[in-house]
């Protein structure tokens, strides 16, 4: 890159025969004069290709940033089922509001449910004798607002009794209730007991931020329970936003790590992600409070789908549980024999047969056959806690007795020292300013090739530099993800975090996308995480920067093959403050190599400090020049 006013550029030259990604260029910009030289030569022969693991990049998953309930889940209503504000009763119905005043209409929540795991219901009494037109009720804004799309069809479930006989009126509406999208009559029969009701409406008209809202006209009373609206279009009918999965897809993951970090373990372990509470029908789950995130999630989106989601990725799945450990408190190793057993339970009911126990409850789910699980986190950055390690070797010891296949992971970084206890993997995680980052490419370089492997699970620029998510950021990125490539014979995983951000709750900054009811955008760590999606499971090859100038320069170099065609792809990343002028040997090539011509593909904006956003998604983009050589 060279400065030139708010400028940055880097000049490639390119051999045939190759496929040249770089970062931080500007398209078309070979008129410029370079102020530095620098040569790149790649061994392409395969006497010193080594192959990179299966596994090297993926995604890891935490419920944060309404990543989940309000994001990838596509649930429309918060608060669904009355829970989140407690057990106690009265409580808050919030974001529940009522459509009238407080003459016409009397909420109240009560321990009515007919669900025995999650008791409340909500009792609506209707006070006038002439409602006004229209009537009065309840609605629900969802998530900062429900995007309704014209002709799309949208599936209503809910739970409801009265006395008497009533007519209910549902409606999809804009956000002040003056626009009507949908509506449906629902007839309720005079009777003490619960009644199911399901409902599609569809849509005819658009609107962003709209609401469900549920209405009458008869004075009485009227119990609600579990009441869902989702969209018919879900990502293969799993429940998933369609467009924010195809953005996952697009990165070609090879693992999902699920279902957090902080979120597994909790401020207090009352609060921490518990997985047989988040099987089962959706009308039974309790849900809970994650306190270290500070929002409620009803648990739609529970253990059993992220497997299914893991699976619709064809993504490994990598379960991390919580091992007796909080923010704030901790379970004894002499007292963690039932979190163990709640462990191996969790495991049989991925991997069991559709005739074991817990396989079972999986098989009634809709899936018979076992899901892949291989890979488990012992808890998350818990290293050094009181009972870690204790707590530990007892799930350590169990599940190695269990399932001798499954690979465990370490919350202790083995990357200087070897590590005090058994482990296959140990998590590394790494949160700090881009220039570190990039100096942080040889991390791996001297560690024990003897040993548990690495798994990079969390990285990324963040605070200082990192904006929402900035050009700079990315570079520093590719240069480290560089750095794992050429040590990928002991690093094993590696993904960036966190993966979505709903654009109204951005408690972490900077994210990979960016979302809220029917936008999204990838920011540009997203984009430069494109450029490795080819790199699980092809061949590195070894490389030599000849140049002054080489401290600002970070390149690997791999081949791989596609439908029968050999590729040669070689990635840069420039990040200091001058062009360069850099030519590329490349020597030991096999006949099967494609001969087309190379490409150069480039993540380009006119400053480094430049983010997307959703008035410019493409701010920082990619952008291509096809056939360089003659």
């Amino acid at each position: 890159m060279k400065r030139m006013g708010s400028k940055q550029v880097l000049v490639p030259t390119v051999s045939c025969l190759l496929l040249l990604f770089c970062l931080g260029c500007k398209c078309l910009a070979l008129e410029l004069e370079a102020t530095q030289t620098a040569t790149l030569k790649v061994d392409a022969s395969s006497q010193l290709a080594r192959k990179i693991p299966d596994t090297l990049f993926g995604m890891f998953f935490e419920e944060i940033n309404h990543a989940g309930a309000g994001g990838i889940w596509a649930e429309l209503v918060s608060n669904r089922g009355f829970e989140a504000g407690g057990l106690h009763t009265p409580s808050n119905i919030d974001p529940w509001s009522i459509i009238g005043d407080d003459a016409s209409i009397f909420v109240v929540t009560d321990r009515t449910s007919c669900f025995s795991r999650n008791i409340i219901a909500l009792r609506m009494e209707v006070l006038c004798d002439e409602c006004p037109a229209g009537g009065v009720g309840i609605y629900n804004p969802g998530f900062w607002g429900m995007n309704i799309e014209d002709g799309k069809s949208y599936n209503l479930v809910m739970y409801v009794k009265s006395a008497e006989a009533a007519d209910l009126t549902v409606s999809l509406a804009s956000s002040d209730g003056l626009q009507k999208l949908a509506s449906v009559t629902v007839p309720v029969a005079g009777t003490s007991n619960w009644t199911k009701v399901e409902q599609k409406l569809i849509a005819k008209g658009t609107n962003r931020t709209s609401r469900l809202q549920i209405t009458s006209n008869k004075k009485g009373v009227v119990w609600f329970d579990q009441v869902s609206l989702m969209p018919s279009d879900t990502f293969k009918g799993h429940g998933f936003r369609t467009e924010l999965i195809s953005m996952l897809l697009d990165l070609k993951p090879r693992f999902l790590r699920f279902p957090g970090g902080c979120f597994v373990e909790g401020e207090w372990l009352r609060n921490a992600f518990r997985w047989r509470e988040s099987i089962g029908p959706w009308e039974e789950r309790p849900g809970h409070f994650g306190d270290v995130w500070h929002y409620w999630t009803d648990d739609g989106l529970g253990y059993y789908e992220f497997l299914q989601l893991s699976e619709d990725l064809g993504a490994a799945p990598i379960w991390v549980f919580n091992n007796g450990i909080s923010h704030n408190d901790e379970v004894s190793t002499a007292a963690i024999a039932p979190f163990v057993k709640d462990v191996l339970d969790s495991l049989e009911f991925a991997r069991g047969s559709a005739n074991s126990t817990w396989g079972s409850v999986r098989a009634a789910m809709g899936h018979p056959e076992p899901f892949p699980v291989k890979y488990v986190a012992i808890g998350n950055e818990d290293c050094g806690k009181k009972y870690y390690l204790g707590n530990y070797l007892k799930f350590y010891n169990a599940i190695r007795e269990s399932y001798p296949d499954i690979q465990m992971i370490s919350n202790c970084d083995g990357s200087s020292k070897p590590l005090d206890h058994p482990a296959d993997l140990y998590d590394f995680h790494v949160y700090t300013d881009s220039k570190t980052l990039f100096n942080m490419k040889g991390t791996f370089d001297k560690t024990s090739r003897t040993g548990p492997k690495a798994f990079v699970s969390e990285y990324a620029v963040w605070r200082t530099d990192a904006g929402r998510g900035s050009l700079l950021g990315s570079l520093a990125e590719a240069a480290f993800l560089t750095g794992l490539e050429k040590n990928s014979d002991i690093v094993q995983m590696a993904s960036y975090a966190p993966l979505f951000v709903n654009d109204n709750d951005q408690t972490w900054n900077p994210d990979a996308i960016v979302f809220n009811s029917w936008q999204q955008y990838g920011t540009p760590s997203y984009w430069m995480q494109k450029f490795f999606r080819e790199s699980s499971g092809a061949m590195i090859h070894p490389i030599t920067i000849s140049s002054s100038y080489s401290g600002s320069l970070a390149a690997s170099a791999i081949t791989w093959q596609d439908s029968g065609n050999s590729f040669l792809k070689v990635k840069i990343v420039n990040f200091g403050p001058d062009t360069v002028s850099l030519t590329i040997s490349v020597s030991g090539l096999q006949v099967s190599i494609n001969a087309l011509g190379s490409n150069a593909t480039v993540l380009t904006s006119s400053n480094v400090k430049d983010e997307n956003s959703f008035s410019n998604p493409n701010k920082v983009k990619w952008c291509q020049q096809t056939n360089l050589c003659p």
